[in-house]
């Protein structure tokens, strides 16, 4: 909402943060969830979290009071930030959770005064986006406010924690499309493989800006979801500006301010894609310093990408991953001048094979199950038996049927097994150059 902020001051409020959690006397390793939209206060509350030494879970700001009672339990959250607007869904079912310390924040914490004490006025007393709550009602429960936390922590002494590579960093949720959403036991070492994966594809995009610039990511994907989190950590490994959008489902607001920002890379779904070009402003924004759309989270259809090629100058570039991989396995080059249809190949230190119902491993143009391996690749699922989950020499069982194709990439669109749906890909041939 028009208020930046500089490393410096990520590096201060985040430092003030993981003071506060470690002054509540929490074991290392405890889990942490986040409730909340794109807003300022995010990404500082995840790296101040990670800091303290604690596990993260996000969690999505639209969840039912059911879905969130599930996550909460599941991973143990001792503590939650939670933004306001949500905090009537928490209110219902606290009581029922581990949790025992919230931080509330309002929408208007991160954009300075008078901004931010008008947004939250206009917020609960205007838009009337804030339902009623009260979290007192659970005798367990301390609320703290955000601003409290900074102004708190800021007097703390923060002490460095020693954590290891295989520590836990994360337990991320499922969609829970198939039943109840999984907990993924995301490491630290995941992390920064998977990090640094993204950093070998995007290296192209990273060569084209000019040395001396800031590259810009449009942040419209909600950081709760494994893609846009770890396009976010990537930005603050090579120093991106970080351009966060609260609401995307604004699309006139958004329209604006791509009107109004100079941005260099794009990530985004289909439909929002489709909904950006169906915008009739959309086509006069000044394209000329884009250089990445990235599709992800769903297949981009080959109408829309023709479209957004036309439109923009840019192709649509796809991949392939899921929450368990952290969103990606395989991808496209980056050079490529046009959408291709496909998902492309497997990014640095995976391997991918197709295998059928016996677990036979399928050449190619043969259709079966998609299994990974790789250093992004999750170890199991939270409280559940794993063995039903991974082969015997340890390569994960997506669930996507695919065929291994011959010099192309993979194909993508989606078709339904029972009730689960499943996207129907095609791999690279084994015998593929990786992209390293």
């Amino acid at each position: 909402m028009g208020v930046s902020y500089t490393y410096q001051d990520i590096d201060k409020i985040s430092t003030s943060i993981a003071a506060w959690i470690q002054s509540l006397g929490l074991p290392k390793g405890s889990s942490v969830g986040v409730m909340m939209p794109n807003v300022n206060q995010y990404l500082p509350i995840i790296i101040g979290a990670l800091r303290a030494g604690m596990v993260l879970t996000l969690v999505n700001p639209l969840y039912t009071a059911r879905e969130l009672k599930h996550q909460l339990n599941d991973s143990d959250a001792k503590l939650l930030f939670i933004l306001e607007p949500f905090a009537h869904t928490l209110d219902s079912i606290i009581d029922k959770t581990p949790v025992e310390t919230v931080v509330v924040s309002a929408i208007g914490d991160m954009l300075g005064s008078p901004k931010g004490t008008i947004v939250n006025l206009a917020a609960k007393y205007i838009k009337k986006a804030v339902p009623n709550y009260d979290i007192s009602n659970c005798s367990k429960c301390t609320e703290v406010s955000f601003k409290q936390v900074l102004k708190k922590g800021g007097k703390l002494k923060y002490t460095s924690v020693d954590v290891k590579p295989d520590d836990l960093a994360m337990i991320q949720y499922t969609g829970g499309t198939t039943g109840v959403a999984k907990g993924i036991l995301i490491s630290h070492h995941n992390v920064v493989y998977g990090t640094k994966q993204y950093d070998e594809w995007f290296k192209p995009l990273n060569y084209d800006i000019n040395k001396d610039g800031q590259l810009t990511s449009v942040i419209a994907l909600p950081l709760y979801h494994i893609f846009a989190f770890i396009i976010s950590l990537l930005g603050f490994r090579t120093g991106q500006h970080l351009l966060l959008v609260t609401n995307p489902r604004d699309i006139n607001g958004f329209v604006k301010l791509l009107q109004k920002e100079e941005f260099h890379l794009l990530p985004a779904v289909n439909t929002l894609f489709q909904a950006l070009l169906n915008h009739k402003d959309f086509s006069k924004i000044d394209f000329s310093n884009l250089k990445l759309s990235l599709a992800g989270g769903m297949a981009a259809t080959p109408e829309m990408a023709r479209r957004w090629l036309d439109t923009t100058g840019v192709p649509i570039i796809e991949g392939w991953g899921m929450s368990e991989t952290l969103g990606v396995g395989t991808a496209n080059p980056l050079t490529n001048t046009e959408f291709t249809g496909t998902i492309g190949m497997p990014v640095p230190g995976v391997d991918i094979k197709v295998l059928d119902n016996e677990g036979n491993e399928l050449g190619t143009n043969q259709e079966g199950e998609i299994c990974i391996k790789g250093m992004n690749v999750i170890s199991g699922y939270h409280n559940l038996d794993n063995s039903n989950f991974f082969t015997e020499d340890g390569y994960l069982m997506t669930g996507d049927v695919g065929t291994m194709l011959t010099n192309t990439g993979f194909t993508s669109d989606f078709r339904m097994y029972a009730d689960v749906l499943r996207s129907k890909l095609s791999l690279q041939d084994t015998k593929y150059d990786r992209i390293s």
